[in-house]
């Protein structure tokens, strides 16, 4: 039997596929957003990479260090303060491989990135979760929760499910106030979507040690099947992850589609500006219809709805639409909804206003 502890852990399901509804509905028309993807789809300059891919049958450069070197290059850094993951998920997995067993905790908020939680559980640590207020962090009580056995601290910024984001005041509260000895993981998987006065956080990491700021090419760049992620971080913590990272844990395919992307500043600008441009549409539709969403710096929102949230999203679904139960996110009453181009979110605002008909009536 597997241990205790995994018996204990519910799977992790994913959003729901466009070819479930398809199937299950009979439709033809779907629209998605339910997973945060990049509406405009990948990065040309990404695809235009993949397009010179040979070699697969040797075993690849494991150190990857032209893509080290042009990620560290952006913020100042090295080559050697980069970790590569198979996704930011995999780095999550090694953060707490690297520093989580029996009597040691992690303090994170709830609700937020479910995998914080189970990393933290299957290395038999102790998952200390603080409750969000009005969908933001509650910096006061996450210090609070802070003991001699805090090993790390998760700090989803902007945070998924809720959109919400740390200001310059409370990022320096933080950093004054959290005790040396706590390993601070700040994951910025949708930093490309934050307002333009968001603080660079991997400054952060010359100010602390101890500090891992984590990214993806999964948003922004569009690259969500190629699975990379990169974090970054003093060169101790990150040499002390690259031992534990399973050898050759990031594809070529994955590695020149990432080194192509980043170049891509065309791409990363038409994405924010749609993003913008839907983030105006869908907030002024939600007032419109007197419905409460939390203000948001990423790419979706978390809006309030007047029914149960599964009911929403199963009517929604056999309408084609594919958003994300709050229910599956902790965050009972709400809908999160990915931003998409003009027409996936008339089409979603559209059914969701026949819907809100039936359910006010």
């Amino acid at each position: 039997m597997p241990r205790s502890v995994v018996r204990a852990l519910a799977p992790y399901k994913a959003g729901t596929s466009i070819g479930e509804v398809r199937e299950r509905f009979g439709l033809e028309r779907i629209v998605k957003l339910a997973s945060n993807e990049n509406p405009l789809g990948s990065s040309p300059k990404a695809l235009a990479a993949l397009a010179h891919l040979e070699g697969l049958h040797l075993y690849l450069d494991d150190a990857h260090l032209e893509l080290k070197t042009a990620l560290a290059g952006r913020y100042g850094l090295s080559a050697e303060n980069v970790v590569l993951g198979h996704g930011s998920n995999e780095l999550v997995g090694l953060i707490a491989e690297m520093l989580l067993e029996p009597g040691r905790e992690a303090v994170m908020a709830t609700p937020s990135f479910q995998l914080y939680r189970l990393a933290t559980l299957v290395r038999g640590a102790a998952a200390v979760e603080v409750p969000l207020v009005e969908g933001k962090h509650d910096l006061e009580a996450m210090l609070a929760a802070v003991t001699e056995r805090t090993a790390l601290m998760f700090l989803c910024d902007p945070n998924n499910p809720t959109g919400s984001a740390l200001d310059r005041s409370q990022w320096e509260t933080l950093l004054t106030r959290l005790p040396s000895h706590v390993t601070l993981v700040i994951d910025r998987a949708y930093s490309e979507y934050m307002d333009a006065d968001a603080p660079d956080v991997t400054a952060f990491i010359q100010r602390r040690p101890k500090t891992l700021v984590l990214r993806t090419m999964s948003k922004i760049y569009g690259l969500a099947s190629l699975r990379v992620g990169y974090g970054f971080g003093d060169t101790e913590s990150i040499g002390w992850l690259d031992r534990i990272r399973l050898p050759f844990n990031v594809s070529l395919p994955a590695a020149l589609g990432a080194r192509g992307a980043l170049d891509d500043d065309a791409f990363v600008r038409r994405s924010i500006e749609v993003n913008e441009a839907g983030k105006a549409y869908l907030g002024a539709a939600f007032a419109r219809l007197g419905l409460r969403a939390y203000p948001t710096q990423a790419n979706f929102f978390a809006v309030e709805v007047p029914v149960e949230a599964t009911r929403a999203y199963e009517a929604l679904l056999e309408r084609g639409i594919i958003v994300r139960s709050g229910d599956a996110l902790h965050m009972p009453g709400r809908l999160r909804v990915t931003i998409g181009i003009p027409e996936e979110n008339r089409a979603f605002i559209a059914a969701l206003e026949e819907l809100l008909v039936q359910w006010r009536g």
